[in-house]
């Protein structure tokens, strides 16, 4: 079941439902170890890291029960402070359990994390910060061993290079610390304010999440709540492009059109027509092929890393040529060797490639090697020409909820081998 046979020349056209969004999840429920009251998340996607998650939570001793998209958590029980190797290992989102079981137990072991591999994703920045709170951290081979005393003490903060990761576990530490924490150069994405809005339901005092200063006032201890995660705005980009790299028509409903700004400026560029609404986004190429756009990747408000893979392919068969430019991760190019193989005319130069659009892809047998790269050759195996088939695809099922099956609604043909 880790093959997809996939029927090309399709065009992809209808109506989907986006899903809660993975990167928003995951962090918060690594947040419930912070509390010992009973909590409820609802719009919880179903996908292999949020399994993941539930697993390792559950190790540590939580009782966890699920209905629908609904989780139910009780962290009261946790007596574990060390998560085991063979579930960090899986998902890079383990670094965020470090901070709560260090909060919560006075220390913590955790195993450095996994996750895909499109490049250098050092942990540094987390626990510099931690560190700078009062943490003492001891770095073995595989691990990482960190002490404190209760209560941490707030302190001015400033993250050298923009991350997300390291913002959400300043974040968290800080949320029980004494005094004042001020994190600057903090991460801006929709993510983060949701992570904040998430504690803050729980007694949390934190201010100016969304910006790049972020005040946090620590409190002595946290209760229960109610919480719903935002929608996955790179599910909806991707749902997005799919529609648009087939000339088709498509509603993106249950989503966030203004946490999307630079993705639909550029589909707008592409010659996509576009409508917004509170919840929903339509978009309508009218039959027409699309016109190639210059991407260039930087944190939030900028454009993101994550929909990269999915516009190079967008100009792999637009009319023109394009320069895309990654400036997040150094090793997020492995899946366009794939689309050249499918006949793309693409080449990569440092952190660039030159894109020049061909009328049509042919099919092939292709490997992906991470998340948004499996998508984005799913996406290519449902426009070109011919029966392509897709290897490793267990990486899409790390972030995107029923793709397939969401995919063949909207009349691609997909099957499993």
């Amino acid at each position: 079941m880790n093959k997809l046979y996939i029927e090309g020349d399709k065009k992809l056209n209808g109506h989907v439902l986006i899903s809660g969004a993975k990167n928003a999840a995951l962090p918060i429920l690594f947040m419930t170890i912070l509390a010992k009251e009973k909590i409820e998340i609802n719009n919880v996607p179903q996908v292999t890291d949020i399994k993941i998650a539930i697993k390792l939570l559950k190790y540590l001793g939580a009782k966890i029960k699920s209905k629908n998209k609904i989780l139910y958590i009780d962290t009261s029980s946790i007596n574990v402070y060390y998560p085991p190797y063979h579930l960090t290992k899986k998902i890079r989102a383990s670094i965020w359990m470090l901070s709560p079981l260090l909060i919560r137990f006075g220390k913590a072991k955790i195993f450095f994390p996994g996750g895909c591999d499109i490049g250098c994703r050092p942990i540094d920045l987390h626990l510099k910060g931690l560190i700078a709170l009062g943490v003492k951290i001891v770095k073995k081979d595989n691990y990482i061993i960190a002490f404190a005393q209760k209560p941490l003490k707030g302190k001015n903060i400033y993250i050298e290079k923009i991350s997300v990761g390291a913002t959400i576990t300043i974040m968290s530490a800080a949320t029980l610390a004494e005094g004042l924490t001020i994190i600057e150069n903090a991460a801006q994405e929709p993510e983060i304010i949701d992570v904040a809005k998430f504690l803050n339901t729980l007694g949390a005092n934190i201010t100016g999440a969304g910006s790049d200063k972020i005040y946090i006032v620590g409190i002595s201890n946290l209760h229960g709540g109610y919480h719903k995660v935002i929608p996955d705005r790179i599910e909806t980009g991707t749902f997005l492009i799919a529609a648009a790299i087939s000339k088709g028509f498509i509603i993106c409903s249950k989503t966030e059109p203004k946490y999307l700004t630079n993705v639909l400026t550029k589909l707008s560029e592409s010659g996509a027509n576009i409508k917004i609404g509170k919840d929903w986004i339509k978009l309508d190429m009218k039959e027409k092929r699309p016109r190639a756009v210059n991407i260039s990747t930087s944190p939030y408000p900028g454009f993101p890393t994550d929909m990269q893979p999915q516009f190079t392919l967008l100009n792999s068969i637009s009319q023109g040529k394009s320069i895309i430019i990654e400036n997040i991760f150094e090793n997020r190019f492995a899946y366009i060797h794939e689309l050249i193989r499918m006949g793309a005319k693409i080449k990569i130069k440092k952190n660039h490639v030159v894109c020049k659009g061909v009328s049509q892809l042919s099919s092939n047998h292709l490997f992906s090697n991470d998340l948004r790269g499996s998508a984005t050759l799913i996406l290519a195996g449902c426009v070109a020409k011919g029966i392509t088939v897709v290897n490793n695809i267990h990486h899409v099922k790390r972030g995107y909820e029923s793709f397939i099956k969401k995919l063949n609604k909207l009349g691609a043909n997909i099957k499993h081998i």
